[in-house]
């Protein structure tokens, strides 16, 4: 399988987890590669649920070694709840999880200055776990490090350096109490204790793998459209969930990427602030929301469901020159006797055909819609693009040929078994 990298091609939520669940059976390494406990990957195995937040879920394959690359932003807290959450459900991570020595940690601040901020200035719609903040921090060069634990005495400096810095933020600014810094250096230290023997030189570890003749997954979180500067900027996350994202985040040269895998829903939702064109403020978008159960695996909050996109499908492949795709949660379309797709756009009385980042433009254009016939009836039971309704195959094409994506992965329900490859990619 060589190198592969796996991103979102929408605005997150489109299905990661269960694909990189698919995918690990024929990788030997899945690295995460950016975010933080701010993305939720839902895996449904038999009749059991796994919600992962920063562990990949390459975990849940007993042969899969599992790493969290430098572009990751750990909360000490939310990693060892995974952790504990893994060998409750007899799911053993010692020996297979790895976590890089350049990964930043989120520190108590973190959170509580994500919190006030998303109050107190324009409205993101950020989860409020710190992952902004960190990422200032780390590119201010004022960043705690997981490399940092190993040694006390610097990191009980860096933490109080910080927080000097930050309590008269917190204080004076936003008149909220002081943050103990003894406190944070005891939780810290303790936390040094349990993940010391996950800690390592992720660069030498993977680049020698791949030499080796190991295959890698590259897994993001998040979408492309949420990408800082490929996104819808502000509304975006504050790291790279782009294909670029999985270079920098893991220390992976390109030249070593095979293929990249992109992963799209097939309709669109949205969770947070943010220009939407096909969202649907109608029955038909509470039906999406329902069928689809469309809930935020790590907040619970409603998400946004719209029709298929296809120009922002197709800027998506583009910036990430996506291989082909994988189309998940098809089977909650058959709900529907009429399916629109989005396949271009109308600004001021002109048309347009790609995809508008600039928000102020985006807010403003009107979606152009193509309508599909619907199939009307239970796909889940499919196990090859040949057994589908024909007008199911009609829809995949027609979204296929619209937003120059092709789809090697098919997904019909949220189960293991209910998804398959295509002719193309098996």
């Amino acid at each position: 399988m060589g190198v592969s990298v796996l991103v979102g091609s929408q605005w997150g939520d489109e299905g990661k987890g269960k694909i990189v669940d698919i995918l690990s059976e024929n990788f030997d390494i899945v690295a995460r590669y950016q975010g933080g406990a701010n993305a939720g990957h839902t895996v449904i195995i038999g009749d059991d649920e796994y919600i992962l937040h920063l562990i990949p879920s390459g975990i849940l394959r007993e042969d899969v070694t599992c790493v969290i690359g430098n572009g990751v932003v750990i909360d000490p807290e939310a990693l060892l709840k995974e952790i504990r959450f893994l060998e409750k459900n007899n799911i053993n991570v010692e020996g297979r999880l790895l976590i890089s020595h350049n990964a930043h940690l989120i520190m108590p601040y973190h959170k509580l200055l994500d919190n006030i901020s998303e109050e107190s200035t324009t409205k993101i719609g950020t989860t409020g776990r710190g992952i902004g903040p960190c990422y200032i921090d780390k590119y201010a060069r004022k960043g705690i490090r997981i490399v940092d634990l190993l040694d006390k005495k610097i990191l009980e400096e860096k933490i109080r350096r910080n927080l000097k810095e930050k309590n008269i933020i917190i204080k004076k600014v936003y008149e909220r109490e002081e943050l103990d810094v003894d406190e944070i250096v005891k939780q810290y230290m303790e936390f040094d204790e349990i993940i010391d023997k996950y800690i390592k030189d992720v660069p030498m570890f993977l680049n020698k793998a791949i030499s080796d003749g190991k295959s890698v997954l590259l897994e993001g979180a998040q979408g492309a459209l949420l990408d800082v500067d490929h996104g819808t900027y502000p509304f975006v996350t504050s790291s790279n969930p782009t294909s670029g994202g999985a270079c920098t985040g893991t220390g992976v040269s390109p030249t070593r990427i095979d293929t990249v895998i992109g992963i799209v829903k097939a309709y669109t939702t949205r969770v947070g602030e943010g220009p939407f064109p096909t969202e649907l403020l109608d029955a038909d978008g509470e039906k999406l929301r329902k069928v689809g159960a469309e809930f935020g695996a790590t907040t619970g909050r409603p998400r946004r469901c719209g029709w298929f996109d296809a120009c922002l499908v197709k800027y998506s492949s583009m910036i990430n020159d996506t291989t082909y795709a994988a189309l998940t949660k098809l089977d909650v379309l058959s709900s529907f006797d009429k399916i629109n797709v989005c396949v271009g756009y109308e600004f001021e009385g002109k048309l347009l055909s790609t995809f508008p980042t600039n928000i102020e433009k985006l807010d403003k254009i009107k979606p152009i819609y193509e309508t599909i016939e619907g199939w009307k009836e239970d796909i889940s039971d499919c196990r090859s693009y040949e057994e589908l309704p024909e007008a199911t195959k009609n829809y995949l094409n027609f979204i296929s040929e619209k937003s120059e994506t092709k789809f090697g992965i098919i997904s019909v329900g949220p189960k293991r078994k209910e998804t398959f490859f295509t002719d193309d990619y098996k």
